[in-house]
């Protein structure tokens, strides 16, 4: 070995030395590379937006190389009796379920059960044909179709580019109605499917980025190509190969009381209040308990999604198990959409996943390449292959006046503290 780079290694932080960490550890900020008195910033801040009542509660979970160097509860899991928050206390996670999800779907293209070009009417016939909305009339409940101009395919509803919305303008109509994020009537993915997919799309198919349901139709196509229902493939493929306890689509009775109250603030001037909508505030604890949204419908803890984001960082593998070979998540982090972006962020889309762009308008200090999404309660992920990062912040508001101030402020000041 070279004389310079042999001192060049030594003097890296040990946490960055060891490769794909199959556990995490709790470490000094600087074994880990941060500086200790720039990370204590994030402690002012949240704390601070726990005592002026811009949020009620958050988690942090920040890794390096396996190292924790912030894992912290700051605020109430409830406003009401001030009960004070822990780290393992239970957010519903939203949209984060996505990336689960499209994971799910592609353990089974790695056993060759489809193409990723495929159409998806070959597993899902109810999707053959599909035709687009051209104009609607609200007053006279009436609208025009005409045929799209290609069939779904498979990594289009991995990508949101198969034109499928979560508000679409018919969803009104009783032949359309379908679960928006979850349900608390018993409705399943099966019974849900047919009423989807006659929907009619809002654009032509390889289009356009079209954020919706299309993760639902993953999840659907997990249970048809795999035989078993979603929530049991993901746990025996996914969450027991990680050691993810605490992440489920229902939560079993004893942990009920570990899920955090879902608040409102839709202005930066109003108080937080209990959220007013009961299927998104008691859906994990409540109801028919049979709606699998593989798009929106996770329940979760900072720890156990980590592990999770660091299986991504590791190339697959993490808790001593591989889950995916690191083709498939090379694969899912890689720009699966062409020229399409992610909204107006100017960044590339990946299978569930947002990659930080060169010209893209929200990673700030994330390195390019750096990926991760959010869900609708406020809580997001990062991972950073170039900083061997993995970085997480979970409440629950919605909606959520200060919603981009606490996740990007929140990176900010992690990538802020790093020497």
């Amino acid at each position: 070995m070279p004389k310079k780079l042999f001192i060049w290694l030594l003097l890296l932080p040990a946490g960055l030395l060891a490769q794909a960490p199959q556990s995490f550890r709790p470490v000094t900020p600087e074994a880990a590379g941060f500086s200790s008195a720039r990370l204590a910033r994030l402690d002012s801040f949240l704390a601070d937006g726990v005592r002026r009542g811009l949020f009620p509660h958050v988690v942090t979970f920040v890794a390096r190389g396996g190292g924790v160097v912030h894992h912290k509860a700051f605020g109430y899991r409830r406003l009401e009796g001030k009960a004070p928050l822990r780290t393992d206390d239970i957010f519903r996670v939203a949209s984060q379920s996505k990336v689960i999800t499209c994971l799910a779907l592609m353990i089974l293209h790695e056993e060759g059960r489809f193409g990723l070009d495929d159409p998806v009417s070959r597993y899902l016939p109810a999707f053959k044909k599909p035709q687009v909305l051209e104009s609607h009339d609200t007053l006279r409940g009436t609208y025009q179709v005409r045929p799209a101009r290609s069939e779904i395919t498979i990594r289009q509803l991995l990508t949101h580019t198969a034109g499928i919305p979560y508000e679409h303008p018919l969803q009104g109509r009783p032949e359309f109605r379908v679960p928006f994020f979850n349900s608390l009537e018993r409705e399943t993915l099966a019974s849900a499917m047919p009423r989807l997919a006659a929907r009619p799309l809002t654009a032509d198919p390889g289009t356009a980025f079209v954020y919706g349901l299309n993760t639902d139709v993953v999840g659907y196509l997990v249970e048809v190509l795999s035989g078993q229902p979603l929530d049991a493939f993901l746990r025996d493929r996914i969450f027991t190969p990680l050691g993810m306890k605490d992440t489920h689509f229902y939560l079993p009775p004893a942990d009920a009381g570990r899920l955090v109250e879902l608040y409102t603030k839709p202005g930066p001037g109003g108080a937080l209040a209990v959220h007013p909508n009961e299927s998104y505030r008691r859906f994990p604890v409540a109801g028919a308990r049979t709606y699998f949204s593989g798009g929106a419908g996770l329940v979760s803890t900072a720890g156990d999604y980590a592990r999770f984001a660091q299986m991504l960082l590791n190339g697959g593998s993490f808790n001593g198990r591989q889950v995916v070979a690191p083709k498939t998540v090379a694969l899912m982090t890689a720009n699966q959409g062409g020229d399409l972006r992610v909204w107006d962020r100017g960044d590339h889309i990946g299978f569930g996943l947002e990659m930080t762009t060169p010209g893209g308008s929200y990673g700030d200090l994330n390195s390019t390449g750096a990926y991760g999404w959010s869900g609708m309660y406020c809580t997001e992920f990062t991972v950073d292959p170039e900083k061997d990062l993995v970085l997480l912040v979970f409440t629950n508001v919605q909606p959520y006046a200060h919603y981009y101030e606490l996740l990007r402020k929140f990176r900010i000041l992690v990538y802020g503290a790093l020497q």
